[in-house]
């Protein structure tokens, strides 16, 4: 076939999110490494992988496991302030962001009803701000025992 006749290859979209939360998850664990205040949070922070194209049945696969839209990018597993933990809605800096979906609205909306400290942080700067804010926060205090659950498999062993 000629090519006078093909066709331009169209570009990969560029995921300037996952840029940007990939270096932020690189800055938590040199904070980690060298011991500061907000590096505490690194050993407890975890991406929840729910975004993204894929296959139809791998979609449907993931959906029957539990997925659900709209939960937040990334989770901070550190009680401070009186919160349980920290969910953060991360979007890319403006003017790359995507918009909130109704689905993460109510979704951080939910958590934050249940104890949890919810946030849509707005690129790799704003994410910096919220986790250095909500790490110099004191420890949340437990202030009774926590029951045991007699369910479940002893893992402490």
């Amino acid at each position: 076939m000629s090519t006078a006749f093909r066709k331009p290859a169209r570009r990969k979209p560029v995921d300037h999110e996952g840029s940007e939360q990939k270096a932020l998850i690189s800055w938590l664990r040199g904070e980690y490494l060298r011991k500061s205040q907000v590096g505490q949070a690194w050993p407890a922070t975890y991406h929840v992988p729910n975004g993204g194209h894929r296959h139809k049945a791998t979609a449907g696969g993931l959906k029957a496991q539990g997925v659900k839209a709209g939960v937040s990018d990334l989770v901070v597993a550190v009680p401070r302030g009186g919160w349980h933990g920290l969910y953060i809605e991360f979007k890319a800096t403006p003017p790359r962001h995507a918009g909130l979906q109704d689905s993460q609205h109510e979704w951080l909306a939910g958590v934050e009803s249940h104890g949890y400290c919810a946030v849509l942080a707005r690129g790799l700067e704003e994410a910096r701000a919220v986790l250095r804010e909500y790490m110099a926060l004191p420890p949340t205090e437990v202030t009774m025992p926590p029951e045991q659950l007699a369910a479940g498999t002893d893992w402490r062993r």
